[in-house]
């Protein structure tokens, strides 16, 4: 039974890697529910959680998880336990929430920072099942189980394949090449967006009308280089009557 629930753990922890891009040491989200029930069935959470993730692990909460643990005193073992882990900072620093809608805030849309949970908050699995990418943890029968993935999950892979999304490790690769490259997300808004023209008065110069072309002049006759232009002159001669008579031309050369 332990070497059949170990396959089917690796073989959820390949899916996450490969489609969700899921790397060592893993981020656990941990709360008060999950201690609890650690504490109870008396189960080392340092000890076997790397043993049945098989990799390193970095277990870790928020500060919610732990002031509402202050609040329960029939939990106070919880919080010791708790109180061992590193705390991340969420968003309710100065007004604390409950638990359950921080680690979900923590998630956001698409689980960024590659979280696992654990948590026996039925309200925090079903919300978590809402987001893809998201590998629960959970005790049951005295051992920890790692969750199927979900359906979300499966239907975003499914789309990733079919062209339809692009994928988190895609995305990580485009925000990182417009980085080097300097191009910002407000640079591409305003690039993506037309401006419009301004209406302005028409180009005086193309209101005029046009001019009819005349009829082209025969061109010149070019000479030679070096010959000049020869000019002809008629000498005229009178006659006894008085009368003008125009000299012979001169004779050309053979």
């Amino acid at each position: 039974m332990k070497i059949k629930r170990q396959k089917q753990a690796k073989k959820n922890i390949s899916f996450y890697k490969y489609n969700f891009s899921f790397r060592e040491p893993f981020q656990i989200l941990i709360d008060g529910t999950f201690c609890q029930a650690a504490l109870k069935n008396k189960i080392q959470i340092k000890e076997q959680l790397p043993k049945y993730l098989m990799g390193e692990v970095q277990l870790c909460t928020t500060s919610c998880a732990l002031k509402e643990l202050d609040t329960l005193k029939q939990l106070y073992g919880a919080k010791l336990i708790l109180q061992r882990f590193q705390v991340r900072r969420c968003q309710h620093f100065k007004d604390p929430v409950p638990a359950s809608k921080c680690l979900l805030s923590m998630l956001e849309e698409t689980n960024p920072h590659h979280y696992f949970v654990a948590t026996q908050d039925h309200a925090v699995t079903t919300g978590l099942k809402k987001i893809p990418g998201v590998p629960l943890l959970y005790i049951i029968l005295n051992t920890i189980v790692l969750d199927k993935p979900s359906q979300s999950s499966l239907d975003h892979v499914q789309a990733v394949q079919l062209g339809e999304l692009v994928s988190p490790a895609q995305q990580q690769s485009i925000r990182s090449l417009k980085e080097e490259q300097g191009i910002s997300q407000k640079d591409g808004e305003r690039r993506g967006k037309k401006r419009k023209r301004k209406q302005s008065n028409p180009n005086p110069l193309s209101c005029l009308k046009k001019k009819k072309k005349g009829v082209p002049t025969p061109p010149l006759k070019k000479t030679e280089q070096g010959e000049k232009r020869k000019r002809s002159r008629h000498k005229k001669r009178k006659t006894e009557g008085g009368d003008n008579i125009s000299a012979p031309p001169p004779p050309t050369n053979p």
